[in-house]
């Protein structure tokens, strides 16, 4: 490995890592950083973005631990009739809705595939805008929403946020953005949609990581040394800044961010194109 290459998966790391907590789409601006920096394939952008995020899932598994914890106790005790019962709603909603998000993502993943094979950068970066500029304006309309305060999630509300979460695998369209969104649209209170979303984003994120080095037979278009460096990088970082990133992301219209930071991609990646 390179000087260059140590460099570039530290950098990966380190974004990966910080932007992970902020709902403006970790994946799509790594996908951005990566196809500006070594102007690589798409695919092979998309590809790498979804894997390093194993780094911050890390983070997040441990920050989430005690909750984890308690889901996994109370799995052996799940039954049908008492699912959606509160000691058993998180299990329900991490099984129940990882199950729609790949039925949803996993097709959708190789619908990307084939389209970023076709886009030359500008148009690439174009479509990463779009769906940022989406994200955003999905996030302003859960702000104008009254929270009714639902805490356990409903069967319906489940199969809804997997099903979306899985068109997260979408470089553009935040996972956690659009989770907590619907889950707001839902009436939900902002600190169960949060830790909701969180924690449903550890067994999609698995699992996007594993998709990712079963289409390619491997790493994506970087080195094992480099990989490690990445994902070590990623969550070292992304450990280190969750709780005051996650605070900071109360207090500032992360909707405007989106569609400022989409609407600049879509011009400048139609200027290029």
């Amino acid at each position: 490995m390179t000087r260059a290459d140590l460099v570039f998966a530290l950098l990966v790391g380190i974004l990966q890592g910080l932007l992970e907590w902020l709902p403006i789409s970790s994946q799509g601006n790594v996908s951005l950083f990566t196809t500006l920096v070594t102007n690589v394939d798409p695919t092979v952008a998309v590809d790498l973005a979804l894997f390093v995020q194993l780094g911050t899932i890390t983070s997040a598994a441990a920050y989430y631990r005690e909750d984890i914890a308690d889901a996994l106790r109370n799995a052996p005790g799940w039954r049908p009739q008492s699912a959606f019962e509160p000691e058993n709603a998180d299990t329900t909603f991490l099984v129940l809705a990882s199950v729609a998000t790949g039925l949803v993502g996993i097709p959708l993943y190789f619908t990307l595939r084939e389209a970023a094979a076709g886009l030359a950068g500008g148009l690439f970066i174009a479509l990463i805008g779009a769906l940022l500029v989406a994200t955003g304006l999905l996030q302003r309309a859960s702000e104008a929403i009254d929270v009714v305060g639902k805490e356990t999630p409903t069967f319906r509300d489940t199969l809804l946020v997997g099903a979306l979460q899985g068109f997260a695998i979408l470089p553009g369209i935040s996972r956690s953005g659009t989770t907590v969104s619907v889950m707001l649209l839902r009436g939900y209170e902002g600190p169960t949609a949060l830790r909701l979303s969180f924690l449903l984003s550890i067994p999609a994120s698995v699992g996007a990581a594993l998709l990712v080095l079963l289409s390619n037979g491997g790493l994506p278009g970087i080195s094992p040394l480099a990989a490690l460096v990445a994902l070590a990088s990623s969550a070292v970082v992304g450990y280190l800044t969750i709780d005051a990133l996650m605070r900071f992301v109360a207090r500032v219209p992360f909707w405007a961010v989106c569609v400022a930071l989409g609407s600049l991609a879509v011009l400048g990646g139609l200027a290029v194109a």
